[in-house]
């Protein structure tokens, strides 16, 4: 990834950041392979001081006396060169107790002023989310590197709408589309596998982790589609119960790899373990593991269609965010609305037509039970879906 020359936006937000006069921790999130580490190397490339770059990820992961001495590094780097040092630590979240060995060195450094500036990156939202909130409160500025949407595909690759669709965000991947088996060999070894057996295994407690790689299987076939526990629980070998599946199914949205929408329902409590609608963060993941080509799954309407929606939820999961924006599902009764957020002010309930069979009286039906939501229809004749998708989901909610 560091042979392309695309630079995302992420670079310039975080250069900025780096010049304001009240200095923080600057904390990359997102999944693997979106180019955490590529911006983090452009961003170094810029930097006129001295740079350290360490990566936690190696087969054992290092103790808290690793990020000590590479902070000693740069701090030595910056009075010998008489500048600020730029120090880069990767996949942070595999050291134990990293939250707190930061906020001492970082305390440390905001009482003496000795010129360090700290980059951290990692892959796991859970286990960075924890070491926030439990440590770092008011120390950090919050960046999310989310999939490649479909403008930076575009840009990079020169690929269309639909191929952004079928072969998803991940740019180390895309010049192997030519070849179908190596492409899908590379999405399962190189980004399934690692994220399931790095990212949630080797650092989360799970008791079934063949379970837990099932239900990744079954959930990547079912894209956008409204499935019970109680269905999976059917359909999977030694599931346990409820309880477990939805804990599995947090965990592989701590990893950036699928979400369990839950149904909307307003001004009650949120029925616990009602039935998920899933949603896969990347399509790449989902035709890596179905094995349909692209010609094959462009023709078939039904199939389009999930994907489309797959997309539009991906693009709304990993867009809009989650203080101001919630994101469900409605459905009642055989009626059903494929996406409801609710902000701060309003419930909108969005449609999406595509090539799949829809009832059209959902919507009525949503209006019916919440008189004052908005609407947002997305496909053919409404919002294009190349305008949506080029822009930010919370630029149609924001009216």
């Amino acid at each position: 990834m560091a042979n392309y020359p695309f630079e995302r936006s992420v670079v310039s937000e975080i250069l900025a950041g780096l010049g304001r006069e009240k200095k923080l921790l600057h904390i990359m999130i997102g999944p693997r392979q979106v180019g955490k580490t590529t911006a983090a190397l452009q961003i170094a490339q810029k930097w006129e001081g001295p740079v350290v770059h360490a990566s936690a990820d190696q087969a054992l992961p290092p103790g808290p006396e690793w990020i000590e001495a590479h902070w000693d590094q740069a701090l030595r780097q910056a009075q010998q060169s008489k500048q600020e040092a730029l120090l880069v630590l990767d996949e942070v979240q595999k050291v134990r107790g990293w939250s707190e060995v930061v906020k001492w060195l970082w305390d440390k450094e905001g009482r003496e002023q000795k010129g360090v500036q700290v980059i951290i990156l990692g892959s796991s939202s859970l286990l960075i989310q924890q070491g926030l909130t439990e440590s770092l409160t008011g120390r950090f500025f919050l960046y999310h590197c989310t999939h490649w949407g479909y403008p930076e595909m575009s840009k990079a690759f020169g690929w269309n709408l639909d191929r952004w669709i079928f072969y998803g965000g991940y740019p180390g991947a895309a010049p192997m589309i030519d070849q179908p088996s190596v492409w899908r060999k590379y999405i399962t070894d190189a980004l399934i596998e690692t994220v399931l057996a790095k990212d949630v295994l080797q650092l989360q407690t799970v008791a079934k982790p063949a379970l837990l790689r099932n239900l990744f299987l079954l959930a990547a076939v079912h894209p956008a589609q409204i499935l019970s526990y109680n269905k999976m629980l059917g359909q999977l070998q030694d599931a346990g119960n409820t309880t477990t599946l939805a804990h599995y199914l947090r965990l592989l949205e701590t990893a950036f790899l699928i979400s369990g929408l839950e149904a909307f329902k307003s001004g009650k409590q949120m029925k616990r373990g009602s039935s998920p609608k899933l949603v896969i963060w990347n399509s790449a993941l989902i035709n890596a593991i179905v094995g349909h080509d692209f010609k094959k799954a462009r023709e078939d309407f039904s199939w389009w269609g999930r994907l489309v929606e797959n997309a539009v939820g991906a693009h709304l999961v990993s867009q809009l965010n989650r203080f101001s924006h919630a994101l469900f599902y409605w459905r009642n009764r055989g009626a059903e609305v494929d996406f409801v957020v609710k902000t701060p002010q309003h419930v909108w309930g969005i449609e999406v037509k595509s090539g799949k069979g829809q009832n059209v009286q959902g919507m009525s039906a949503f209006r019916a039970e919440y008189p004052k939501m908005k609407s947002l229809m997305i496909g053919p004749g409404h919002i294009e879906f190349e305008e949506f998708f080029t822009r930010n989901p919370a630029e149609f909610l924001s009216v």
